[in-house]
């Protein structure tokens, strides 16, 4: 299984940083990157420099008042009235709020994900990976969870504009992806996937069975909620049995998928118990589904993911390599072991307030099982079969 592939990258996607404390910090990205070039993964032939989104395109999904208040509020300081208006548009001092220069930031994040899919769709590449993108959350005219502008609702619009292409979103992060869901809720054209913790328990409190689109669109959106501390063999199961169907289903021209890394058990946002085993093999799943229904076509985008050192570097890097084929990959299979670059834990320790990790993959020998396994994989396949009751087997 091979194919050409581009990793879409600008630094102004480094400016979108709410504050030094927030949990959403671009060192993520300065990480990964970094981590890929020790291990000699990442060639400069192989990156594409992004454009902003124009006003146009954020517009196909943003509603203009919304875009007028990022404007206003990533003044400095914001003009008068606009502070008391800011939590209006979900840019007050919660989750998602304001800062200078935030609506180029975000700019560029969106137009590094139609970046993305303009290298695919156009043939210049089979996979494009986007690791600033994955802004989920970002409402049509109200920021939420960290999100500003929707960044894939707004490539996906664009692909459905340009190209008439049918996609299919792919979300793995632990957080449901609501924002793209309710952009193309009545699309029967695009079908959006979500795989989560339960939103009975988590933010947004969404993606629960039930949400399966609605006018022509119904049935063109999936989710398979899973319980808290669900571990790796349940998710896989969940994962995998789900999507195959999926794909064979909805049969799309491109694969969008977002790759929050948040479900790992080191993450302080969610309640799941994963390790980096699924983030080595969901993106072969979906690899090799792009090469057998779309011809190759695949995007990828980061998402969320909160402990910056242990789990976003390698579980990115993993995404990447897995996308170039590269050797490293596939030698994890004989060797699960495989010691990071030295050189990279060396120049990032002193900064970091955790120990980094030594290897690509997680030794579970040491990890403790959860009491409740086999209730939390009975639940799950509970809703896995509620989800796929509409679909045919494969």
């Amino acid at each position: 299984m091979t194919g050409s592939a581009l990793l879409v990258h600008h630094d102004k996607a480094l400016n979108y940083h709410f504050h030094d404390s927030h949990p959403f910090h671009p060192i993520r990205l300065k990480l990964t990157l970094d981590l890929l070039a020790e291990a000699r993964a990442l060639e400069p032939s192989a990156m594409l420099a992004s454009r902003p989104a124009t006003d146009d395109e954020l517009l196909q999904v943003h509603q203009p008042a919304f875009l007028e208040a990022v404007k206003a509020l990533s003044a400095s300081p914001p003009g008068p009235g606009w502070l008391e208006r800011a939590e209006q548009y979900g840019l007050g001092d919660g989750d998602t709020p304001f800062f200078p220069g935030m609506h180029d930031a975000a700019a560029y994040i969106a137009g590094g994900s139609i970046t993305a899919a303009e290298a695919v769709m156009s043939g210049r590449c089979d996979h494009a990976l986007h690791l600033g993108g994955g802004l989920h959350h970002a409402l049509s005219a109200r920021a939420a969870g960290f999100c500003v502008y929707n960044d894939v609702s707004v490539a996906i619009a664009y692909v459905r504009q340009r190209y008439q292409a049918r996609v299919l979103y792919i979300d793995t992060d632990v957080h449901h992806g609501d924002g793209v869901q309710w952009s193309f809720y009545s699309d029967p054209e695009v079908c959006t996937y979500s795989i989560h913790e339960t939103g009975k328990y988590l933010f947004p409190g969404t993606g629960f069975v039930q949400e399966r689109g609605e006018h022509q669109g119904y049935g063109t959106s999936v989710n398979i909620p899973l319980q808290p501390y669900t571990e790796d063999d349940s998710w896989m199961e969940c994962f995998e049995q789900s999507i195959r169907r999926l794909v064979e289903y909805f049969k799309p021209d491109l694969i969008i998928s977002q790759h929050g890394c948040d479900a790992h058990a080191y993450d302080p946002l969610s309640h799941m118990q994963c390790s980096m085993a699924i983030y080595d093999q969901m993106p072969a799943i979906i690899h090799s589904l792009a090469h057998k229904h779309c011809e190759g076509r695949w995007v990828a985008v980061g998402g969320g993911g909160y402990d910056i050192w242990r789990v976003v570097p390698r579980a990115w890097s993993l995404l990447w390599l897995e996308m170039t084929d590269h050797p490293l990959k596939r030698s994890l299979k004989q060797q699960p072991r495989t010691p990071l670059p030295q050189a990279w834990r060396e120049r990032w320790k002193g900064q970091s307030s955790v120990s980094l990790p030594a290897e690509w993959l997680d030794d579970l020998t040491h990890w403790e099982g959860i009491p409740r396994r086999d209730e939390i994989t009975a639940k799950n396949r509970e809703s896995l079969a509620v989800a796929l009751q509409d679909f045919p087997k494969v």
